[in-house]
């Protein structure tokens, strides 16, 4: 394998973590309009800087080589106090990020590439995953878990323990929180060198 592809892959992983990291900043602006959001945070592997790993592509898998580790898409937190307007929170980042596409903002990312982690104000409970259909319930196969819907655009997602460190890069990573207002773009989280 040639110096110049590897070197193009890395730049490329750097660039779609660019990118995730955009749209965290189009989707917290959209989000900051709705009065029971308390918070939101980036967090996962667009929370961090990257780091080096054997991916799952091929041509670099077989070679073993390393490359800048690919974020897959953007998780993000998002504290409320309220879930009644699940659907027009979903709306309203879909929108948001579709028309900084449409603008040419730079950024290619769609809403289904969003992960919205439901979590309670002050305990940091996990409530459940924000839902990427247009209505709820969608009749789909995901929609039968146990539990999905029973609060509309809440999905749950069947046996997700949710991991003890979830929400361990959240406080570094916050872009929003009520009172506050921004706290910081996603763009200033710290860089891979």
């Amino acid at each position: 394998m040639r110096r110049a592809a590897i070197e193009q892959q890395d730049r490329y992983m750097v660039e779609r973590q660019r990118q995730f990291r955009a749209a965290a900043d189009i989707v917290t602006d959209a989000w900051m309009r709705f009065q029971e959001v308390v918070a939101v945070a980036v967090i996962g592997s667009v929370a961090k800087p990257l780091w080096k790993e054997v991916p799952r592509f091929s041509e670099f898998r077989r070679s073993r080589i390393e490359v800048w580790h690919e974020c897959g898409d953007l998780d993000l937190a998002l504290w409320l106090d309220s879930q009644q307007r699940l659907g027009e929170l979903r709306r309203a980042g879909a929108l948001a990020l579709r028309e900084a596409f449409e603008k040419g903002m730079g950024i290619s990312v769609a809403d289904h590439q969003l992960d919205v982690f439901l979590i309670e104000p002050g305990s940091d409970i996990y409530l459940g995953r924000l839902c990427k259909f247009s209505q709820c319930p969608k009749q789909k196969i995901d929609c039968m878990v146990p539990g999905c819907g029973e609060v509309a655009f809440n999905k749950r997602i069947a046996e997700f323990p949710p991991h003890a460190d979830l929400l361990a890069p959240a406080e570094g990573a916050m872009l929003y929180r009520r009172g506050v207002g921004r706290v910081r773009s996603a763009l200033d989280l710290p860089q891979t060198r």
